[in-house]
């Protein structure tokens, strides 16, 4: 089931939102200010986000911009801003759709709907992720170092696809524990830490000068920045 965020700061839209898209079958989850926004988008994998202009602490145009240096989900703007200078510059930071307020609830889960194919047949017509010198295939679940293929459980492999199709975002163990599990995470890290310790050292032993996964204290995982 695809996970939808919706960052607009009214209350009653927002909630108008997440309802219809609650019917169409997708998971919701509302964020009502910029800041919670881009903190939901940095912590948690959405296959979707609509997203508001006009936020409190920290605008939609921000937000974009931000989250474009690590995800590549697909953002539908909606705004009452209706002049084609602020499509067009919205669509060049990065947005893939726009939405004109007010709107037409059918409208929305149409637009939702037709991006989410847009996304997926992408992903599968280019199933190659590549990290610096690492290179995954989602079609043949082939990892490859430096050239050497390298042999991962499936586990290891789930860990270092979610990571490598997200690159920069900060995954908690909770965020990790649950998008691999699929199960509530109860605060026992020792599953995590032992995978994610296991993988560091498969890598390292194909290019052991190289860095790839960093721990940041205090939050969790992610590719290593340069």
């Amino acid at each position: 089931m695809n996970m939808i965020l919706v960052i607009e700061d009214q209350v009653d839209v927002n909630h108008l939102l997440a309802e219809a898209l609650t019917v169409a079958g997708y998971r919701v989850k509302s964020a009502y200010t910029g800041l919670d926004g881009i903190k939901e988008i940095q912590t948690n994998s959405y296959d979707l986000i609509l997203l508001d202009i006009m936020l409190p602490y920290k605008s939609g145009d921000e937000i974009l911009k931000e989250m474009r240096t690590f995800s590549d989900a697909p953002v539908i703007i909606i705004s009452a801003k209706d002049m084609v200078g602020v499509k067009i510059d919205l669509l060049r930071l990065g947005a893939d759709d726009y939405i004109t307020k007010p709107f037409d609830l059918g409208e929305v889960v149409a637009r939702v709907e037709s991006n989410l194919r847009r996304s997926h047949r992408q992903i599968q017509e280019n199933p190659v992720i590549t990290y610096k010198d690492v290179i995954l295939d989602e079609h043949t679940k082939r990892v490859c170092v430096s050239g050497t293929e390298i042999e991962l459980t499936a586990t290891e492999y789930m860990i270092l696809e979610l990571l490598m199709g997200h690159t920069g975002k900060v995954f908690t163990k909770a965020n990790l524990y649950e998008s691999i599990w699929q199960e509530e995470y109860l605060g026992d890290d020792n599953a995590v830490k032992t995978h994610i310790s296991n993988l560091r050292s498969k890598l390292k032993k194909v290019s052991p000068d190289e860095q790839y996964i960093e721990t940041v204290w205090g939050l969790g995982y992610r590719l290593y920045q340069e």
